[in-house]
């Protein structure tokens, strides 16, 4: 059976039960695909699936080339850390950084719901850009596959994969010189919007489950981690969300959660979406986090959940929780300009420069 056959049989039969028009379309015209091919599921304004198992993306499929930043003064390049899947990270650093300097290092991954999105994405790169210039650090911006095509736990893979060959420089003698001699290995912070926070708090979760990092040490620690608006979901209602509000987005959560991750049994209460449901969730691996949310974001109650529940893990570090009023998912990549988006890269900086 080739791909395109198990792409339509797993995720389309798993699917039989939602409505095809859950999420209003936002296109006017047809494009190329719909017009040869009929929609079996619309994810608008995501992707569409279409009846024989191709795959559309409408958002995010912006790319721009990795470049000097003469407005940060941060210089950016593209290296490959998979040839198995033909995946990149994007590294950035200030430019004309002192040889002997050793940077934090921030490990970032894109959102997307796990379905759209990449690390060359104009908006992650002009943040990016920005946070490396602000706060004096080296970045690594990571790709990795995507669903339908490449269902979770691919991205969970691929985003571990790609930790490693950072942890391969430690030593000084990896591929890639940036990270041989400018990041700081004390210093390490995950990071990522949405499913990229989802993605960095499942990475340090597994570090935190003395899954060993080739180049660190077993018990080595992440130094914090870094969650705007991070994309969790669950079975039911919590604390701060009513009813209301929660069956209102029931429904496009387990959408996206089954589009992204079609053989999961527990559907969206599976800890990879809901980590209140995660007897291990104590055992996160870093000693500090930041949770970015957002007033205007149906995904708001979940950021504060998730704070609430790793404090009541038995996880003994240190947490931030910064809301910021009448503003939406991911509006500091929308506006860089804007005072809540400088506000927010500000504290990043103060909390990744306390030490």
């Amino acid at each position: 059976m080739d791909h395109i056959h198990i792409l339509s049989s797993i995720i389309l039969s798993s699917l039989l039960t939602f409505s095809l028009t859950i999420h209003p379309v936002i296109s006017t015209s047809k494009s190329n695909l719909e017009e040869q091919q009929p929609v079996a599921i619309d994810v608008s304004p995501f992707i569409r699936i279409y009846k024989n198992g191709s795959v559309e993306r409408l958002l995010d499929t912006k790319v721009v080339p990795p470049s000097f930043d003469p407005k940060t003064n941060v210089e950016s390049k593209d290296i490959v850390y998979s040839l198995e899947h033909h995946l990149s990270v994007r590294l950035y650093l200030p430019k004309n950084t002192n040889q002997n300097r050793k940077l934090p290092l921030l490990v970032y991954f894109h959102g997307g719901a796990f379905i759209v999105g990449n690390a060359s994405n104009p908006a992650i790169h002009h943040f990016l850009n920005s946070l490396v210039s602000e706060a004096e650090l080296i970045a690594v911006s990571v790709d990795y596959r995507l669903a339908p095509e490449h269902p979770v736990p691919a991205a969970y893979d691929d985003s571990w994969t790609a930790l490693k060959w950072v942890a391969s420089h430690v030593n000084q003698n990896g591929p890639e010189d940036w990270l041989n001699f400018h990041a700081d290995y004390k210093r390490v912070f995950l990071s990522g919007d949405s499913a990229g926070a989802n993605i960095a708090h499942q990475m340090a979760l597994k570090h935190g489950q003395k899954e060993k990092l080739e180049g660190l040490m077993i018990n080595t620690t992440f130094k914090g981690m870094i969650l705007c608006h991070p994309f969790f979901w669950g079975n039911h209602s919590v604390p701060g969300e009513t009813e209301t509000e929660y069956e209102n987005n029931r429904a496009w959560g387990e959408l996206l959660w089954k589009v992204a991750c079609p053989n999961s049994s527990s559907g969206v209460d599976d800890p990879w979406m809901n980590p209140g449901k995660d007897p291990n969730l104590g055992r996160v691996g870093c000693s500090r986090v930041q949770v970015f949310v957002s007033e205007k974001d149906y995904l708001r109650e979940r950021g504060w959940y998730y704070a609430q529940k790793l404090r009541e893990s038995g996880w003994s570090g240190d947490m931030e929780v910064v809301e910021y009023k009448d503003e939406g998912h991911d509006f500091h990549l929308a506006n860089l300009t804007s005072k809540n988006s400088v506000d927010l890269r500000r504290r990043i900086v103060s909390f990744i420069n306390h030490y």
